[in-house]
């Protein structure tokens, strides 16, 4: 039996995403040079393309044709995926509680003073009829 097709993004994939969200529309072209660009490894035009077909699957970005190329565009926005990723992860791993994931957010011990008081406001200003909330 073939894995499951994981609909998360994957490291290759939220590179080109992260292109995507900070460019807007480009051809395959332009985000292999935007790859170029950066700390990470250069990637070849065919493992762009192959990664951006497969976002298009999963549906995060979909393409519009101009003479013979191909323009790809963020079809989810950047706080919608992560939103996406941080759902993902605590239904897999916090029994779908935001309070486990919050407690172990707050366990871990690289946490800093600052953050942890950025965490407490947050938490202090959230209105107490939050939708979804568990």
């Amino acid at each position: 039996m073939p894995p499951k097709k994981s609909i998360t993004l994957t490291k290759a994939e939220l590179r080109l995403m992260k292109v995507l969200w900070d460019r807007g529309e480009s051809a395959v072209s332009d985000l292999v040079a935007a790859t170029t660009a950066d700390e990470e490894a250069a990637l070849a035009y065919t493992s762009v393309l192959t990664t951006i077909r497969i976002l298009e699957t999963k549906g995060y970005v979909s393409h519009r044709q101009e003479g013979r190329a191909f323009l790809y565009s963020a079809s989810i926005g950047e706080m919608e995926a992560s939103r996406s990723e941080v759902r993902h992860v605590m239904q897999r791993f916090f029994g779908n509680s935001r309070e486990r994931l919050l407690l172990s957010l707050l366990g871990d011990d690289e946490i800093s003073p600052a953050e942890l008081t950025r965490l407490k406001k947050a938490i202090a200003s959230a209105p107490d009829d939050a939708q979804g909330g568990n």
